[in-house]
This record gives structure tokens, sequence and C-alpha cells, in this order.
């Protein structure tokens, strides 16, 4: 299986999958004119993964933002990880974001509780962001 890597642009994360290593990165802003367009080749290419999941499944999501639509296309997604989950595979979900950004937290929580899979909450501050380029 091909990995999938999608370009961050202003309005749509950078998408960056690696099956070989069971390791996913959602990164940027998602406020997609059309986020059923986006995030359907994302979803169709997770759902192909799951037919020879890697033993191990990291995804980090670190948006800074993200609209509504984007928001239910996201859920769609953490559902297919519960699913993976829950047939006895090693899944992860590692929650960024910036330390000043209650509401991203709390929008990460609130997904936590939808879904069983583990979440790892990580705080970053811009500083840091900035040291690390």
């Amino acid at each position: 299986m091909e990995p999938l890597y999608i370009t961050e642009t202003p309005k749509t994360p950078g998408i960056n999958f690696n099956p070989q290593q069971g390791i996913f990165s959602i990164k940027g802003k998602s406020i997609p004119d059309d986020a059923e367009e986006f995030y359907s080749a994302v979803l169709d290419w997770f759902d192909d993964y799951l037919v020879r999941p890697n033993s191990q499944t990291q995804v980090s999501i670190d948006l800074e933002y993200f609209n509504i639509s984007s928001s239910k296309r996201l859920l769609f997604l953490l559902y297919k990880l519960n699913d993976l989950h829950a047939s006895q595979n090693n899944v992860r979900i590692k929650w960024m974001y910036n330390e000043d950004d209650e509401d991203m937290f709390e929008v990460g929580q609130d997904y936590a509780f939808m879904v069983k899979v583990p979440f790892d909450f990580v705080s970053y501050s811009l500083d840091e962001v900035i040291l690390a380029s």
C-alpha cells in the first residue's frame, strides 16, 4: 500500500499517512470549501488500510482550526480508528494543541469521549514551534 501525502494549503491540512510505519499525521487548518470532497480521499484510503493494518497505528492530529463540516469528517476517521482498536489492534491518537488554545483541547476531549481509542494530549507553545524550525 502506498503512503498518502497531501500538501497543506491555507484551507486544508497536510496529510501524511505512512502505512508501513503505522504513523499518520493531520496538521494545519481544515476549512476546505468542500470537506466531503477533501476527506473522501482520506477516508477511502483509510478503508484500504483497515484491510491490512500495521500492528501499531498512531495518529497525530495537530489542527489549529477546523470548521463543522471538517469536524464531522474527522469524527468519521475516529470511528474507523475505533473499529480498528475494537479488533484488538494497538491504536493511539496524539491530540496536539497550542497551550493557549483551550477550545482545541476541549474539542479533543470531546472526541476522546466519543471513542474508545486511547488519546494522548500534547500541548505546545508557539515559541517551541518557532525554535524547532
